[in-house]
């Protein structure tokens, strides 16, 4: 049983997309349990903004507030995010794409402009990251999204209907819900409900472990999209390798960038570990929701990175431990 555990916690990531994808397999594909399946699917939707919520509380529970400052690689991974962005519609719009060359274009395009993920924290402090300045650049990195959406997206599809300032706060209003919200009830208990906030703070990895949990949903989700996106498996295939080597450059790029500034970790999670589930929502909301694979796939691609880079920050302490030892 110790094994199991030592297992599960060494592997919690891989365990968590092995089990959301098994899981979604059976109730999706065994007849007897297609009534339990439409009795847990609207659970299980409201289930995941709440453990993403508490995700978020817990972690801004460790967040030293008066050290989040803007720093110079967040201005920097800022403009590079921008560029991408621009080469992308440079692109689409150059080439007049039309058909599965824009599906792919768009896919591509949705996976770079999608703000750091909310969770990007939680995985930088697993690797020993600084919780403060990834904390600082998920809010950055929301706003520019929130900037950029409504200005690229009428450009690459002329189909997009889109006002600017009301697509700009719909945006940050989710934003709001997400992050300053659960930032707001963390600084109230830790300033003034001292015993909770320790009690909070007594669980090793609590928060990591709740993303596991929340990975196994969103991984569920994930298949869903991917089984059902009205296509052939082979464009399915197609898209998943192109977001795989997207996924690759980003984190490249991101850790590139932040050896300059001594934070290769913060950098490299807050451009490779993007909110795909904000992805997946602004593809349905506003170009073809086809496209929505993409990030889909994204999703998997980047929580293995996450394993591998957890795995070898272990590797690391370990043997630090044994030389130190």
């Amino acid at each position: 049983m110790k094994t199991v555990l030592t297992f599960l916690k060494n592997w919690t990531l891989p365990c968590a997309i092995v089990t959301g994808t098994v899981l979604y397999l059976i109730f999706a594909y065994v007849p007897a349990l297609e009534g339990a399946a439409r009795f847990f699917d609207p659970i299980f939707d409201a289930i995941f903004p709440f453990f993403m919520g508490m995700i978020l509380f817990t972690t801004f529970c460790r967040v030293e507030f008066h050290e989040m400052r803007p720093a110079a690689w967040h201005w920097l991974i800022t403009v590079l995010q921008v560029l991408l962005v621009a080469l992308v519609a440079w692109l689409i719009m150059g080439m007049g794409m039309t058909g599965n060359d824009l599906v792919l274009m768009e896919g591509i395009l949705v996976c770079i402009i999608a703000p750091g993920a909310a969770a990007a924290a939680v995985v930088t402090g697993k690797l020993g990251g600084n919780l403060e300045t990834m904390t600082t650049y998920t809010f950055i990195s929301n706003f520019v999204t929130a900037l950029m959406v409504p200005l690229v997206f009428p450009m690459i599809d002329k189909g997009v209907d889109i006002s600017f300032w009301s697509a700009f706060f719909s945006i940050l209003y989710k934003v709001c819900l997400v992050l300053v919200v659960h930032m707001l009830a963390a600084y109230v208990v830790k300033h003034y409900m001292r015993r909770l906030h320790a009690a909070i703070m007594s669980v090793t990895d609590l928060s990591f472990y709740m993303w596991g949990f929340s990975l196994s949903i969103v991984t569920g989700s994930t298949v869903k999209y991917i089984l059902h996106a009205g296509t052939t498996v082979g464009f399915v295939l197609i898209i998943a390798a192109i977001s795989l080597v997207l996924c690759l450059v980003q984190f490249a790029l991101g850790r590139y960038v932040g050896h300059f500034f001594g934070r290769v970790v913060e950098a490299g999670q807050g451009l490779g570990q993007k909110n795909t589930a904000f992805a997946v929502w602004i593809a349905y909301t506003y170009l073809n929701p086809l496209c929505s694979v993409g990030p889909g796939c994204y999703i998997l691609w980047q929580n293995a990175i996450n394993s591998v880079e957890i795995w070898h920050r272990r590797k690391r302490d370990a043997s630090e431990g044994k030389t130190s030892g």
